[in-house]
């Protein structure tokens, strides 16, 4: 399997947010996508996902322009109201719901521990859990990742680790927007988003070389 990206654009106005942006990804990859606030790595994991149109450029997996596909965005699009599990049944059918918690992606992400708490009682972790279990309904090929353990405690973070080495381990490819140097260890593979432009980037553990990089 093989994610590709071939000169995306994006323009807001007169500013150039996404300057022909090329990437490819092979199976069972975590790619990195690194940059200062505002340089547009959101912007590009929407594009992937299908919410922000690009004004020009092809995203494709495995040569086809629709792909099985999974967004964890910054936020937590969940139904405040209702339960975890009530989250889940918009989802997934009953029958795999309850293999996926007995041993399954929601069992590994520990969503199995809270399914009777409402989204507005829950923890920060406990939202991006569950966030996560949610967008992995369908079995996508590829996870697109925005900041996902921004702000969570360590516990929780430990959680999400495992799961994405668990889904690169599967074959799966992950596209991760990130700025916390734990998940940039987990990639395979590091780009910087500068000035509208990607550019690949060796990370060699230098996080004040890395930060005067992306400055």
């Amino acid at each position: 399997m093989k994610l590709e990206i071939k000169d995306l654009t994006k323009k807001y106005g007169k500013k150039t947010v996404l300057n022909g942006i090329s990437l490819t990804a092979d199976a069972g990859h975590c790619v990195g996508i690194l940059g200062g606030n505002g340089s547009g790595k959101s912007t590009l994991l929407s594009i992937l996902a299908g919410i922000v149109r690009a004004d020009s450029g092809s995203f494709t997996i495995e040569g086809e322009e629709k792909g099985s596909i999974a967004y964890v965005p910054q936020g937590t699009p969940l139904l405040e109201e209702l339960s975890a599990k009530d989250n889940l049944k918009l989802w997934y059918d009953k029958k795999t719901m309850e293999a996926e918690l007995s041993n399954g992606v929601l069992k590994l992400l520990g969503v199995d521990e809270f399914l009777k708490v409402p989204v507005r009682k829950m923890s920060g972790g406990m939202k991006k859990r569950l966030s996560i279990g949610c967008a992995m309904a369908g079995n996508p090929k590829v996870i697109l990742m925005d900041e996902p353990t921004a702000a969570l405690d360590i516990a929780c973070k430990d959680s999400i680790y495992t799961y994405i080495k668990e889904f690169k381990k599967k074959g799966g490819i992950i596209l991760l927007a990130t700025h916390d140097v734990h998940e940039i260890e987990l990639c395979d593979q590091c780009v910087v988003i500068k000035e509208g432009k990607l550019n690949d980037y060796q990370y060699d553990g230098d996080v004040h070389k890395l930060a005067q990089w992306i400055k």
